[in-house]
């Protein structure tokens, strides 16, 4: 059995390599748009305001390099899951809720249609998504979950029994599933690399090694520069905490993954999985898997949830705890695996807002705006962000009036502040510990209801 490699950014990224680096900014200059952050977010943004305007300037800051972060990280999930839906209905009304849905549902194809017009072979395969449960609380959820996105418009999902789920992946334990067609498989890496190829394709300005200090009205300032622009669009996602004044705006939680060594065809025939679906499960501290394009498993989850005052990770390092503890969900769901060999492990950060809620802001007054908040759910989510700021934008400079993506409910969403430390600390450790012992608890249970320790932590939660 080979070592595991553990860190250097991600296996996607020990896959492809690292690309070719950009050059930092050169001093001072003006932009019409100036984009903070080179992921997913920053370079759809990119991409939609250049198509829709082309004589635009437009600019983006990258503290390192595309897709360093979570965009270059992810465990490859496109679909149509977005975070605080259930808020903004209570917010917005059940309408306004079912309007953003299906706008989700909708950036799946979006994502793929961009990839075949741009020529970005992302490794993509539309094989949907599929939720196990192992117990009879998960099954309880999961048919409640069934019976909620039915409710939201999404009409063509699935609920499975056991044998039908089998029939899918032969998942261990697994008493039931639900599939969504809203989902694809993809490599994170090829999809940031060739956005950004793309996006230079088009005349975008990209300064990579240019970590941006202070973003201020119409003033994004680095070591290097600043530059001056009318509009100043923050889209850091796990990294916000980096900047200036932004400390508690978003929680940096943290997420890893492992990576096996290519499967042989006998073990892949043992699981089945020929439908190449997105695989995640209904417990409270929920995993999620792929199968990829080269044969493999890339199977997270989220480890060590947080670091102490916002900190983020070393390039992908990850404590040997949680490549065990990642390991160990593999053979539970797939015991013939016990001897397959782990060939990569690594971490990486994603952006969680106190109410744990996605949003989309610009502010007319000062021309500041900024998307993400995507707890876990970026990859499609940051697209339909970007086309909605492209929209925003359009609209504040009297382009365009108001758009069906300018008026979803997450647009212009307020929400308050983490707490200060140790409290932020405590509160995500305590709030994880508690959804572990709720998912050992009902592993052994035979009660259908959710365990009231997972309550807790959703009221500590505040989601």
């Amino acid at each position: 059995m080979s070592s595991t490699v553990n860190g250097g950014i991600s296996f996607w990224y020990a896959q492809e390599g690292t690309p070719a680096p950009r050059e930092p900014l050169p001093g001072d200059t003006t932009a019409d748009v100036c984009i903070v952050g080179g992921g997913y977010t920053g370079l759809w943004t990119a991409y939609y305001l250049k198509k829709a305007v082309p004589f635009l300037d437009i600019t983006v800051l990258e503290a390192r390099f595309c897709g360093y972060g979570a965009s270059g990280r992810n465990g490859g999930w496109l679909y149509n899951g977005i975070a605080g839906r259930d808020r903004y209905a209570e917010l917005h009304g059940h309408e306004a809720a079912v309007r953003l849905q299906k706008a989700m549902n909708a950036t799946v194809g979006e994502v793929v249609d961009v990839c075949r017009d741009e020529n970005i072979d992302a490794d993509i395969h539309r094989g949907g998504v599929l939720e196990i449960a192992h117990s009879p609380a998960q099954l309880t959820r999961l048919k409640n979950f069934h019976a909620a996105e039915l409710a939201f418009g999404e009409t063509d999902r699935e609920l499975y029994g056991a044998r039908e789920t089998a029939a899918r992946v032969r998942v261990t334990g697994a008493v039931g599933s639900g599939w969504t067609p809203h989902g694809a498989r993809l490599h994170p890496v090829k999809l940031v690399t060739g956005l950004a190829s793309a996006v230079e394709a088009l005349g975008v300005t990209v300064h990579e090694s240019t970590p941006v200090t202070e973003i201020r009205p119409k003033h994004a300032v680095t070591p290097y520069g600043t530059v001056r622009a009318p509009y100043v669009l923050r889209c850091t996602e796990g990294f916000t905490a980096s900047l200036a004044g932004q400390r508690r705006t978003w929680l940096p939680m943290n997420s890893s993954m492992i990576a096996t060594e290519p499967l042989s065809d006998a073990q892949w025939e043992s699981i089945g999985w020929n439908g190449f679906e997105t695989l995640g499960d209904m417990a409270h501290a929920y995993m999620y898997a792929q199968r990829t394009a080269d044969g493999r498993i890339a199977l997270g989850g989220r480890g060590v949830p947080y670091r102490y005052g916002s900190r983020t990770d070393n390039d992908g390092r990850t404590s040997p705890a949680t490549v065990a503890a990642l390991r160990e969900i593999l053979i539970r769901f797939f015991p013939g695996l016990a001897g397959v060999g782990i060939a990569h492990a690594w971490s990486g950060v994603l952006g969680v807002p106190r109410d744990w809620c996605a949003g989309v802001t610009l502010d007319r007054s000062t021309g500041l705006g900024w998307a993400g908040g995507y707890v876990g759910s970026g990859v499609a989510t940051a697209n339909l962000a970007a086309r909605t700021l492209r929209d925003l934008i359009q609209q504040d400079s009297g382009q365009s009036g108001p758009t069906d993506l300018t008026t979803l409910p997450w647009v212009g969403h307020k929400v308050r502040t983490w707490e200060p430390e140790p409290l932020r600390w405590l509160g995500v450790r305590t709030m994880y510990a508690a959804y572990r012992a709720a998912d050992r608890r009902e592993s052994t249970a035979h009660s259908a209801a959710t365990d009231r320790i997972a309550a807790v932590a959703d009221r500590l939660s505040g989601r």
